[in-house]
């Protein structure tokens, strides 16, 4: 017979939740059997503990991963090419909210439930259970403090009893650095228990470590660069800030935790091809396990699917008519990747679209000629002009430069695919056009995660590429930076061997003791991560974002810029028939992004405030 206290219990935490977190309605989609199964049944059913945990995997936060191209555009460099223009003049106070007690509350009731009723289990078992509800519990915190500042650390179940005053279960926010201990004291206490040792699907050890290492990063981050700002953003009780005291301690525990992964061995940047553009490429497109994931989401067509090909497809080797080339890649992020020689990576020879720009042209023989010699990565992650992609060109061309006698004289085409009246092409079948949806608009498509496989980016069909939550090659940059920062002659030795494997895949120069530099581990992570979601997270935690993204038009980094390539039409001329290039503001981008103090975090939802006045706002709200 079903416990009925615990029946009974269970009904009164999910009437509790919907007071406590101010999201009735949001709990009410939430998928919950109708059926009441006895907790003697569930807690010693393995399958039924592992669709549990499969159920909050899956309701784990993320502003973007596949299945969600228009975040990505969002947040990352990049614009949308739907049908609207990327007037963003500022980001609202709840842009990357993120305050999910509900999910809290079925981790810590699943937690309880393990240990009080789970008799047939083995320890062993029952520990590693209880480890891997621990660690969601951990890893949701931390998406959690690093969107809202410090949150209300609550780790048993809050049950009301009905006594008409509800005022007890009530909890103020915990200070930010309490909140990242306590992820860094779970992931401890957590590592040596948790099972799945082989899987890339479930966490393991090394997923305990990699979200240690990366929220210490965070934390030792916030420790030291909030603090070199003129006004630290702080308030009082510590919801918000952390002290400039606990940087390098935080520094120190992230270096361990990934000296912990490195050592031991399991993992390795993937090295599947000679050539390192093409090797790049294939470690985010291959379909086997990959070395450099330690944990991922799979796809597949029945349990979850990804329209992510689908949606991003480039225009000119589209499988189905209805959707794609959402994501255009800005210049802005093509011209971070370096050249192989170290040195920046602004292309060269590029016009601005006016006649007196043209001075400034390199008349390219081969339409690619411009990004010869760019970093790899930039063939693994950009599709640019010039490339192949499933077995065929690409195509992307504006339009021509048509010599008129006095000067050249801009021709573009609404027609993809259009002929100039010399019989060459006018407009490619890949675009780029300026008011056009769901073509380039940058003249530029995304290559990372797509994968070249026949009819993958069909709506019928379903992309089987993986999406890394935490690799390898992070939790080395991650280490290389955290080594950085400790300083010392060891540390810097360290973190050089460890950028230096990174760009040592990518076919690029080592840096050495005289030319690594913070900027310099800014844009390795820019490039290496380019959109895999750590861009915003990193510009928010070294406290850069309201300083690139401050609302000039006058600051390149606050606008987005396309790049577009034309055919030269100048018969006689030594110049017919190559290539030049001109930059602009990217066409559906009118307004200079800007990032305001009050966005380094995200405003505390109202309900939750209207339901606890112990709930301080944060800092501009």
């Amino acid at each position: 017979m079903a416990d009925m206290k615990s029946i009974f219990k269970f009904i009164l935490i999910c009437i509790f939740s919907l007071q406590f977190t101010g999201c009735g309605e949001k709990w009410l989609e939430e998928p919950y059997s109708t059926t009441i199964v006895a907790d003697d049944k569930v807690w010693n059913d393995e399958t039924m503990i592992i669709s549990l945990l499969a159920d909050y995997y899956y309701r784990m936060p993320s502003n973007y991963n596949l299945a969600s191209s228009n975040n990505m555009a969002q947040l990352d460099e990049a614009s949308h090419s739907d049908g609207t223009y990327m007037d963003l003049p500022t980001y609202s106070w709840n842009t990357w909210a993120f305050y999910d007690y509900t999910l809290i509350r079925d981790l810590n009731f699943s937690l309880e439930g393990l240990e009080e009723h789970s008799t047939f289990l083995t320890d062993v078992k029952k520990a590693a259970y209880n480890a891997e509800f621990r660690f969601l519990r951990a890893w949701l915190y931390f998406e959690m403090v690093k969107r809202m500042g410090g949150v209300p650390l609550i780790t048993t179940q809050l049950i009301y009893d009905f006594g008409g005053d509800p005022s007890y279960l009530q909890k103020p926010r915990s200070t930010e650095e309490a909140v990242y201990d306590f992820i860094a004291s779970e992931c401890d206490a957590i590592k040596d228990k948790i099972g799945n040792e082989k899987s890339h699907d479930r966490a393991n050890k090394y997923t305990v470590l990699a979200l240690k290492c990366r929220a210490m990063l965070y934390a030792a981050s916030i420790a030291k660069y909030n603090n070199l700002m003129p006004v630290p953003i702080t308030t009082s009780g510590g919801e918000v800030g952390i002290p400039a005291s606990r940087a390098n301690e935080y520094y120190q525990a992230a270096l361990d935790a990934a000296k912990e992964i490195i050592n031991a061995g399991k993992y390795a940047l993937w090295r599947g091809n000679a050539n390192p553009k093409v090797n790049f490429y294939e470690a985010f497109s291959q379909q086997t396990d990959n070395s450099d994931y330690i944990l991922n989401i799979s796809y597949n067509k029945t349990t979850r699917r990804s329209n992510f090909p689908y949606n991003n497809i480039a225009k000119s080797v589209r499988e189905d008519n209805l959707s794609g080339s959402k994501i255009n890649p800005s210049l802005n992020l093509v011209e971070a990747f370096e050249y192989i020689d170290g040195s920046p990576g602004d292309l060269k020879g590029v016009g601005d679209g006016t006649v007196a720009g043209q001075a400034n042209w390199i008349f390219y023989d081969n339409i690619d000629d411009i990004f010869l010699n760019k970093d790899p990565r930039l063939y693994g992650t950009v599709l640019y002009p010039g490339n192949i992609f499933k077995g065929t060109d690409v195509e992307i061309q504006a339009g021509v430069y048509e010599w008129d006698g006095t000067k050249y004289v801009r021709i573009e085409s609404e027609v993809f695919g259009s002929i100039h009246t010399d019989g060459g092409l006018l407009t490619g079948r890949g675009g780029p056009m300026r008011a056009a949806v769901e073509v380039s608009n940058n003249g530029f498509y995304i290559k990372k995660f797509m994968d070249e496989t026949y009819l993958n980016s069909n709506r019928r069909e379903s992309n089987f590429v993986k999406w890394p939550q935490f690799r390898y090659g992070e939790v080395l940059l991650n280490a290389g930076e955290a080594a950085f920062e400790l300083g010392g002659a060891e540390n810097i030795a360290f973190a050089l061997t460890c950028f230096n494997e990174i760009r040592d895949r990518a076919g690029m120069p080592d840096f050495d003791a005289t030319t690594l530099t913070f900027d310099k581990i800014v844009n390795e992570r820019r490039v290496e991560l380019a959109f895999e979601d750590h861009r915003l997270w990193d510009l928010k935690r070294w406290r850069l974002a309201h300083i690139l993204f401050d609302g000039s038009s006058s600051n390149p980094n606050a606008i987005l810029y396309a790049l577009y390539p034309y055919r030269v039409v100048h018969p006689g001329s030594p110049n017919d028939g190559k290539f030049v290039f001109d930059k602009f503001v990217c066409p559906k981008f009118r307004s200079p992004r800007f990032f305001q103090l009050g966005n380094y975090y995200s405003e505390i939802p109202q309900s939750v405030l209207d339901n606890n006045e112990l709930i301080v706002k944060n800092p501009f709200h």
